[in-house]
């Protein structure tokens, strides 16, 4: 493999954690836009394994166009109800069916995608049910032949289907790793377990002005486990309390200020009051819509002080579309990169492809480096080797993805 598509060269930029301003989000569990996400996603990975069971290797697909249309819901203390269900729209291309020595084999991909979608709210949700609360249409369509063709005529080592690229960086800064962790921590089973009424839809932003942070959390509390307006405020304490816990042990010498459901409005009448309440743990029951790409890069975050990629990675094949497989790839090489070499204060690593051409050769590999102290020869011709490796082996991502070891939102 010749270097020729590699770039290495030094990036003359402050490092984020000395810029003056940070912005971070994350958009969690919950959230419109990781709900169809984790739909598409869930869709691709389904049809993975059906792909593979059946005929031994993943086929042409990407179900990446998806949408999410929020239902409406009626919520007060101690009671809710959903009125009219959440809308899920998966929409792309498939190969729906297969010619075999004996004819042609129809594959159920409508009802590999349904399984999957209800598959997914039940591991993710207490209160959203699919079958009550979510109406799910599948927009599928057969696979071009010109792209089944780039896809499945290479078995040893796939053609992109795509001219596209990946974009990642490392490593976090305390805001970055902050953000991802509160959001991870509001949802895990063991603080669910001590706040029931915290719902998985919780949104996190992150803004560092200094060494002063505000971050500011959005949780869509359960109204059917909230008896009252006390109570309601009581558990927002307990959020605002934990998130300040978990500030103190990743950010300790940063000034830290937790803010929970900022648009909340108390008053002497509760006509006009304003609370974030949710009865299936939600925003998507009651006008909040979802589109696939819309949320947290592959990374897992929104990060507007970094290089990023606005590719959509969830529900692309895993096999062949760099706008998934290059993002993870890159992500990957960024973060050996810097452990390895352990030269650098910031790397970024952007991939591009050209469509119809073998996955490991890319037409340029871009890695831009904060050093240390200077970007020598020595450390040039590390970086430039960890590139070639990452990129000779990257069909390691597909088994990756496939075996969920690697998130891509």
């Amino acid at each position: 493999m010749k270097a020729s598509f590699v770039t290495v060269e030094h990036l003359d930029r402050k490092p984020v954690v000395e810029q003056e301003i940070e912005m971070v989000e994350r958009k969690g569990l919950g959230h419109p836009d990781y709900i169809i996400d984790s739909a598409c996603e869930e869709a691709s990975l389904m049809l993975s394994h059906y792909y593979v069971s059946k005929y031994g290797y993943v086929l042409h697909h990407n179900v990446d166009k998806g949408l999410l249309i929020g239902g409406r819901a009626y919520n007060t203390f101690g009671y809710g109800r959903l009125e009219e269900p959440i809308t899920i729209i998966i929409a792309g291309r498939a190969s729906t069916s297969v010619k075999t020595p004996t004819g042609e084999e129809k594959i159920p991909y409508k009802e590999i995608i349904t399984d999957a979608v209800r598959s997914m709210i039940k591991r993710n949700f207490r209160f959203l049910d699919f079958d009550s609360h979510v109406s799910l249409e599948v927009r599928v369509r057969e696979s071009s032949p010109d792209l089944k063709s780039v896809v499945e005529r290479e078995k040893e080592m796939p053609l992109a289907n795509d001219t596209s690229y990946g974009v990642a960086f490392y490593p976090f800064t305390p805001l970055e790793s902050l953000v991802l962790n509160v959001e991870r921590h509001l949802n895990s089973p063991s603080f669910k377990s001590r706040v029931k009424e915290s719902g998985e839809d919780v949104k996190v932003m992150g803004l560092r002005k200094g060494s002063k942070i505000t971050v500011t959390v959005a949780d869509g509390i359960v109204s059917t486990l909230t008896r009252d307006r006390e109570h309601y405020i009581s558990v927002k304490e307990q959020i605002k309390s934990e998130v300040e816990d978990l500030a103190s042990r990743i950010v300790g010498d940063h000034d830290v200020t937790v803010y929970v459901n900022t648009a909340d409005k108390y008053g002497t009448n509760i006509q006009n009051e304003i609370f974030y309440l949710t009865f299936t743990g939600t925003s998507a029951e009651h006008g909040d819509d979802g589109n696939t790409g819309r949320g947290n890069r592959a990374n897992g975050l929104i990060t507007p002080n970094r290089q990023m990629s606005l590719e959509a990675t969830a529900g692309k094949n895993p096999i062949s579309h760099v706008g998934k497989i290059y993002n993870v790839c890159a992500g990957l090489t960024a973060r050996r990169i810097y452990e390895e070499t352990k030269r650098l204060k910031e790397v970024y690593v952007r991939m591009l492809s050209q469509i119809g051409k073998p996955i490991n050769q890319p037409l340029s590999v871009s890695v831009q480096a904060i050093p240390e102290d200077k970007m020598d020869t020595g450390l040039i011709r590390d970086i430039e080797g960890i590139v070639y490796d990452e990129v000779a082996n990257i069909r390691k991502v597909t088994e990756l993805i496939l075996a969920r070891k690697v998130s891509v939102f």
